[in-house]
């Protein structure tokens, strides 16, 4: 891995980026990742400040950790599930650094419980954080992006959007996760088609088993899938490939982290 420094003069420099569900594991990964290559970084979620969840990591450690390596950041509070806040996200980041060069649809609810439990607002809640948030940041950043012709979209999936394939054993509840990934995915090639001609790249990465604060407290990782454990920098950097790549070359794309990775030829760089 490369050394971790922030290079102001990176193949980012100047570009803004709104990145979601960055308090903490692979938002702030991927944070710590664009602000390397010269991005201004927004840095999004629920979390502020300590207390605020029962999960480690906060917008202020994100950012304080930014700022000491020598990044311009920001950090802004927003519950993605709230509209008036998804509007205040992208005003405030434009009144901040200005337009939105760059956005990273990385935040995500989930609850894993049989469909025959699972209740109404709970589904409603996930659809509303997973897949109409991704969509409607999408619709707040694109008008400047296509009158300058330029822009980045990039979804966070996971496997969980492949459908099962007999013989069937049981699941341990993300049915409702996996729908919300297969329509992130599907909305991520779809538009991908409507804006190539605008400039604009959308694309889809998935990481592989990631050690998070949110894979821990749903128990992901154990006997069975430790060997599976992936460093948090493979997606990081898959991010940053997808979020500098050519709309002609390199659009509508499903990717997972480390195949990408080893497409490109390329190893993940360590982070500041």
């Amino acid at each position: 891995m490369s050394s971790p420094v922030i290079n102001p003069n990176g193949t980012l420099k100047g570009k803004v980026a709104v990145v979601t569900g960055a308090s903490r594991g692979i938002g702030e990964a991927i944070c710590a990742r664009l602000a390397m290559e010269g991005a201004r970084v927004v840095a999004s979620a629920r979390t502020a400040e300590s207390g605020e969840s029962r999960l480690p990591g906060t917008l202020h450690d994100t950012v304080d950790r930014l700022r000491r390596a020598g990044a311009e950041a920001a950090f802004i509070k927003a519950d993605l599930a709230l509209a008036a806040d998804r509007e205040r996200l992208i005003d405030e980041t434009e009144a901040l650094f200005g337009p939105v060069d760059i956005l990273i649809n990385n935040a995500a609810i989930t609850y894993f419980m049989p469909v025959v439990d699972f209740t109404e607002k709970r589904f409603k809640l996930m659809m509303e954080v997973q897949v109409y948030a991704p969509f409607h940041l999408s619709q707040l950043v694109l008008p400047s992006m296509i009158e300058r012709g330029s822009g980045s979209i990039v979804n966070i999936s996971s496997p969980a959007g492949i459908h099962p394939k007999p013989p069937y054993q049981g699941g341990r509840g993300g049915t409702v996760y996996g729908l919300c990934k297969a329509a992130l995915e599907r909305f991520t090639t779809g538009l991908a088609s409507e804006v190539q001609a605008n400039g604009i790249a959308v694309n889809v990465v998935s990481p592989g088993l990631v050690d998070t604060p949110g894979v821990a407290v749903h128990g992901l990782i154990n006997e069975q899938s430790k060997d599976r454990v992936q460093p948090i920098e493979y997606i990081a950097e898959a991010v940053y490939q997808l979020a500098k790549a050519d709309p002609a070359s390199m659009t509508g794309r499903v990717d997972y982290a480390e195949p990408l990775l080893k497409e490109l030829g390329l190893e993940p760089s360590a982070l500041i």
